[in-house]
């Protein structure tokens, strides 16, 4: 089976993430991760807080206690809810580590030695209130392209383009809010991108025909527009340092590396960290996935669109320049914006619902089924509690967890607590095990594919065509006539449950352990189910102890629907 190598945008330490963030990277990459890990494949999940940069000082001053202590309690909070979703990476690290510190000076080196860096006085924004040079997240103002007012020195949340700090009309200072700002002449470490320009354009032209079309136009888009060369340092006080072997005269000034240089190289890094991490007696080679791996690794990255640039472009150029094999990019699945009543989700201004706060409310396969059922891939997709309200009535509590609960409680109210026996399986069921296999074939090829909403289409059609199959033989008259057909058929869909619990497991997991675990099977270790198994239905013998598990999802009720609505909004404004 193929090695895969599968990672999700790192999310930054300031704060938990909204619902937005979460099916634009992490939770895609685990349903993606889980399946194929189930279909036998060796997979390597990384992900890791990003953890430099200005808005970790600021946070952390906010506070006032020290960005490492920052940063250590924020990576923890940001770890804890990502277990409650039940993300199965196999690390989390931290970009702050001294893993990440080696090798992204590594990598500085490298292409310093290959003459793609370049010391250069620029004159920058400098702050005498502060008494600082304000990096570019220190510096607001309004967006010279959109109107956007608090729009940052490197980029506008809002409409998206990069940004330099003297761009920005009206500037002031993000620490004290100060408008009286001089630029002044200092020296930073420029990647020449452009001196790179043909061979991304190269490298990029041999993988966007692969790519999701809002991967691929994004990155055509910044190549059409040309590379320019861009800082990769910043005047802070927490960072990867600029090494004093290669550049003393900046290292004695404190120069850091910029926070976009070094958090991609950070995946590397993170799966050293996971090597570093192994337990006694095991050993993780970590390079492997890395270098010299392109013929043996496929590597899937999952990012929403912002991220896109610095994925397609500038850290292929990075890896290009230092002219050592490390393996790039193999897929890039990228995400539109998941909205809030129209509106963005926003971090910084509290707007929408946050991960935390949702598992507060719901268990966490509510949401993962919600999100991936929705997930914005070929446009931006809205939230609201109208349309999650429904989907989890429909789909969760009406269509899978109604079937399951009135299967198991009607056959241990007539046949007790095993498995019915008797009856022959006859056409009906013919025709359900033909049509589950295909159903079946369809969420593979759908999951095969990285499309996340038809996968949630396909799974929520091989739970229907049980309902359709309880209707069609309706147990509960059959019973009166012919009670071993009532024993077939309940045997039957509960075998279908046990196919539910295995096939579900990427997107629900605990709701299908749930459903595994009603059945006391002595050898349950199947990973996948097979086409054949899938048409015979008959993994769960006659005589298997069951037992009826709780509600697997509750239904949500107006009442609910006003609730929410009252807590966190929700209006078209």
């Amino acid at each position: 089976m193929a090695r895969h190598l599968i990672t999700s945008a790192l999310p930054y330490i300031n704060g938990i993430k909204h619902l937005g963030n979460m099916v634009g990277s992490m939770l895609p990459a685990d349903v993606y991760s889980r399946y194929l890990r189930q279909r036998g494949h060796d997979v390597l999940y990384i992900c890791a807080t990003d953890e430099h940069g200005t808005p970790a000082e600021l946070a952390a001053k906010e506070l006032g206690v020290p960005v490492d202590e920052f940063c250590a309690q924020a990576h923890d909070a940001q770890k804890a809810v990502y277990d409650g979703y039940a993300l199965a990476f196999d690390y989390f690290g931290r970009s702050s580590s001294p893993q990440n510190a080696e090798i992204t000076q590594h990598f500085a080196r490298k292409l310093n030695e290959n003459g793609f860096i370049e010391e250069r006085a620029i004159r920058q924004v400098y702050s005498p209130t502060d008494g600082r040079f304000l990096p570019d997240r220190y510096v607001e103002g309004t967006c010279p392209h959109c109107g956007y007012d608090k729009a940052r020195g490197d980029q506008c949340e809002n409409c998206t383009r990069v940004l330099d700090p003297t761009d920005l009309i009206d500037p002031r200072s993000a620490i004290s809010g100060s408008t009286d700002l001089e630029v002044r002449e200092t020296k930073h470490l420029f990647l020449l991108q452009s001196k790179l320009q043909h061979e991304v354009e190269a490298w990029v032209a041999r993988h966007e025909a692969d790519w999701p079309q809002l991967a691929s136009s994004i990155a055509r888009k910044w190549l059409t527009e040309g590379l320019h060369d861009r800082a990769i340092t910043r005047d802070l006080d927490w960072g990867v340092p600029v090494p004093a072997d290669t550049w003393p005269e900046l290292a004695a000034e404190g120069k850091v590396f910029y926070v976009w240089f070094d958090a991609p190289i950070e995946y590397i890094a993170a799966t050293k960290e996971w090597a570093d991490a192994a337990p006694a007696g095991e050993t993780r080679d970590w390079k492997s996935w890395w270098f010299e791996a392109d013929d043996t690794v496929r590597y899937t990255e999952f990012m929403a669109k912002d991220n896109v640039p610095f994925h397609t472009v500038m850290f292929p150029a990075t890896e290009l320049g230092v002219r050592e094999p490390w393996k790039k990019v193999d897929y890039v699945k990228a995400f539109n914006w998941l909205t809030y009543y129209g509106g963005k989700f926003s971090t910084s201004q509290r707007r929408g619902v946050f991960t935390d706060q949702a598992l507060d409310i719901l268990p966490a396969d509510y949401w993962r089924y919600f999100l991936v059922a929705n997930a914005p891939e070929s446009d931006d997709s809205s939230f609201t509690w109208e349309h999650f309200t429904a989907t989890v009535n429909k789909d969760l509590a009406d269509t899978l967890g109604n079937f399951v609960n009135r299967v198991l409680s009607f056959s241990r109210k007539r046949f007790g607590d095993d498995v019915p026996a008797g009856g022959t399986p006859g056409e009906a069921e013919t025709r359900l095990g033909e049509e589950i296999a295909r159903l079946l074939a369809e969420y593979e090829d759908q999951m095969e594919a990285l499309q996340f909403r038809k996968a949630a289409a396909a799974l929520r059609a091989l739970w229907s065509a049980g309902n359709s199959y309880l209707e069609e033989k309706a147990p509960w008259l059959e019973i009166k006539t012919d009670k071993d057909g009532a024993a077939l058929t309940l045997r039957t869909a509960m075998n279908l449950i046990h196919l539910y619990a295995v096939v579900s497991e990427p997107l629900i997991p605990a709701s299908s352990a749930v459903m595994r675990a009603a059945f006391a099977l002595p050898d349950d270790t199947a990973a996948w189910v097979s086409a054949d198994e899938a048409k015979s239905l008959a993994s769960v013998p006659a005589g298997t102890p069951f037992t009826v598990p709780p509600v697997l999802f509750a239904k949500l009720t107006d009442e609910d629907l006003a609730t929410y609505k009252e807590r966190f909004g929700g209006d078209e404004s």
